[in-house]
């Protein structure tokens, strides 16, 4: 018996291989029955990239390293369900995206849900604000709840509700915004925009937008008997636009659009939105906390 025993473990010197070990005595084993290969640390990260809309640097360092440091195994890992890792290193922002081919048949696994029209309008002045901010040489943008609804209650038809119904969609809109790190209270009713407004909407879809919302205006204050001609050569139009706080396209930067907003699986309110729809980040779903990074 000794002399198998022995014999075996020459076998496995020479050729090079390891005995088997039975599962229940594998000490890399996180559960019984796992046939994982990744560590605890590279999997939670995996998994969150999976759950949230977005992984940030400042909100995580330890998973942000774990990011790094294993990029290509997690990239591997979502490239398999077709799915890409995009990194921003600039803004600190990690989120994933769909793949999608006209040459071959790929699964979709991540679904393309909308913001809620409150969730849109909202984002749109919070956009703008940065956008200004930035551009007057500001190291950050900062906002108050009241500014917040004074301008974006401008942007809403009467058919959208009372007054009461709509603050409360616009401060249901900030709340959503704040869980994924568009903003970030400082204190009660303030908030500091993050530079994640720029990828959550691009300077080219905000300009989309703003154009939008300021033919909507335009038809909701024309005259019935007025005629389009009239209409935009009148110049009292143009200056019930600036008291609707219209947003002015002369704030934004006309340099190349950021990249399109990543889609998500939030559920979008069922409310009517002509306008243009600005998709978020495909989702798998959402963590237990509801934070929807």
């Amino acid at each position: 018996m000794t002399d198998e025993v022995q014999t075996d473990a020459v076998a496995d010197e020479v050729t090079g291989f390891i005995a088997p070990v039975a599962m229940e005595n594998d000490p890399g084993e996180l559960f019984a029955g796992d046939r994982g290969v990744l560590d605890h640390d590279i999997r939670r990260v995996l998994v969150r990239l999976l759950q949230r809309r977005f992984v940030l640097k400042d909100r995580s360092r330890d998973d942000w390293k774990v990011l790094l440091d294993n990029q290509q195994v997690i990239e591997s890992r979502l490239n398999d369900l077709f799915v890409r890792l995009e990194i921003d290193h600039d803004r600190g922002v990690a989120y994933k995206s769909q793949v999608r081919s006209d040459e071959m048949e790929v699964p979709i696994l991540l679904r393309d849900d909308a913001y809620s029209r409150a969730e849109t309008l909202v984002l749109v002045h919070l956009r703008t604000v940065y956008q200004r901010e930035s551009s007057a040489g500001e190291q950050s943008a900062r906002v108050d709840v009241e500014e917040v609804e004074q301008t974006v209650l401008t942007y809403f038809a009467e058919s959208d509700g009372n007054t009461a119904r709509r603050q409360k969609a616009i401060r249901g809109a900030l709340q959503r915004l704040r869980n994924e790190g568009v903003i970030e209270e400082e204190s009660e009713g303030r908030y500091r925009i993050s530079s994640l407004v720029e990828i959550v909407l691009s300077s080219e879809r905000l300009r989309e937008l703003a154009a939008w919302l300021r033919d909507t205006a335009e038809t909701r204050n024309r005259p019935v008997d007025e005629s389009p001609t009239d209409a935009v050569d009148d110049e009292d139009s143009e200056d019930e636009d600036d008291e609707l706080g219209q947003v002015d396209e002369s704030e934004f930067d006309a340099g190349d659009p950021l990249a399109e907003r990543p889609e998500t699986d939030d559920e979008a309110e069922d409310e009517a939105d002509d306008g243009p729809d600005p998709r978020t980040q495909p989702q798998l779903g959402d963590d237990e906390e509801g934070d929807t990074l």
